[in-house]
């Protein structure tokens, strides 16, 4: 059978991979370049690693820093008048996953008419018939993938919802190292576990492919044996580089194979309580996998060697549980809450979380197991009491 297989049409990965900007850049009949970037790249001169070169070729540049974390539609439907009022030629995203979905949403959308709501993917009406602006994305966290993903993701008022279409993609995708040095710990964490979600949700989909099996298998290596020492020494170049790396890999991976339950359990989360997407998916990510374990064994097996231990005298059914503990373990070690009372979420919000997240169906579809309303709710109550359990309802740890 055959698979159809999408990747950014150009990328730059490695240290100073930066350095082709300009080059590429060259390659457009542009002059005229909104930078969409986060408001604290902008403070500590990180965007200006960005605007300065552009700036001696020639180009005129304009600065947007109006971006939050997990933006609401507001958000996106404000940036995307103000692209259209200023008739830019081009559109760069510098920093995390939120500033590079509005880029894609503010080149795309703005050649179109029209709101922001009218394409969104539940219940928009229209439909995206034009690539828009070129597009440039350089992330400066190790984690969303956002940089090779057709996927604008927008917060509603309990959920949340996307825009995307393959006109969203980027032309030109600049994954540099060197720009997440600067990044926080507890950022560090969230979007390192994030990026590490997207490749074990993306290796056990039921969308998975033999392509993208080695990109997921091969994030997972990367990520689970650098992101401790990236959290906690942020000056370590080797785990920077790794980190990234393992971040790109797995955008690679779940952008074409997809991610599943995770996210679908994600989303309310961030809609609801305004949790940060990473750590959104860091809480859930030991409870999906240990509940659908039975449904997909062996790939967890597969999972927990790429985390760099030995399933060799091991049943399969055991190692996909010690996977489910390492997954645990991990998202502790970075210091990310292990359960849902650690953000502050009453036992009473259950309910609502899984009346939204069941509405997730393009992301539901994709898991190894059928996860119906009384699954997640199973789901977020074990992540409510931080103890596993599987679809049996067997208590795991």
């Amino acid at each position: 059978m055959s698979e159809k297989l999408t990747f950014a049409p150009i990328s730059y990965t490695g240290w100073d991979s930066l350095s082709h900007l300009v080059e590429e850049v060259n390659r457009f009949n542009v002059n005229k370049i909104l930078v969409i970037t986060d408001p604290f790249l902008q403070d500590i001169g990180l965007t200006d690693k960005v605007t300065a070169p552009l700036k001696e070729a020639g180009y005129a540049t304009d600065v947007y820093t109006e971006v939050v974390p997990e933006p609401p539609l507001v958000v996106g439907e404000k940036l995307v008048a103000y692209t259209r009022d200023h008739q830019f030629d081009m559109v760069i995203g510098v920093g995390g996953g939120s500033a590079l979905d509005l880029t894609k949403l503010a080149g795309t959308i703005a050649a179109h008419e029209g709101d922001v709501a009218d394409y969104l993917n539940l219940t928009g009406t229209r439909q995206i018939t034009k690539k828009g602006l070129p597009k440039i994305l350089i992330p400066t966290t190790s984690g969303t993938g956002s940089e090779v993903t057709n996927i604008s993701v927008l917060s509603l008022e309990t959920t949340k919802d996307v825009v995307t279409h393959d006109f969203l993609l980027a032309d030109v995708a600049i994954v540099d190292p060197a720009l997440t040095m600067s990044l926080p710990p507890k950022v560090t964490a969230a979007t390192g576990v994030d990026a590490l979600t997207h490749a074990i949700e993306g290796y056990v989909s039921k969308n998975a492919s033999p392509v993208t099996d080695a990109l997921a298998l091969q994030a997972i290596r990367l990520i689970s044996q650098s992101i401790r020492t990236a959290v906690s020494n942020g000056n370590d170049k080797q785990a920077r580089i790794d980190l990234s790396y393992g971040s790109y890999l797995a955008g690679l991976a779940f952008f074409n194979a997809g991610v599943a339950g995770v996210h679908a359990l994600a989303y309310p989360l961030g809609g609801q309580f305004h949790i940060a997407h990473g750590d959104s998916n860091a809480v859930l990510l030991p409870y999906v996998m240990g509940y659908i374990r039975q449904d997909c064994e062996k790939c967890m097996k597969d999972i927990y060697d790429a985390m760099g231990f030995s399933s060799t005298n091991l049943s399969q059914e055991e190692a996909a549980y010690r996977c489910v503990d390492e997954l645990k373990r991990l998202v502790e070690d970075v210091g990310i809450p292990s359960s849902l009372k650690g953000f502050n979420i009453g036992e009473n919000a259950l309910t609502s979380l899984t009346k939204d997240a069941i509405k997730q169906t393009r992301l539901l579809a994709r898991s190894p197991m059928p996860l119906h309303e009384e699954d997640i709710y199973t789901i977020y109550h074990a992540a409510y009491e931080g103890k596993v359990v599987e679809k049996r309802s067997v208590s795991m740890s």
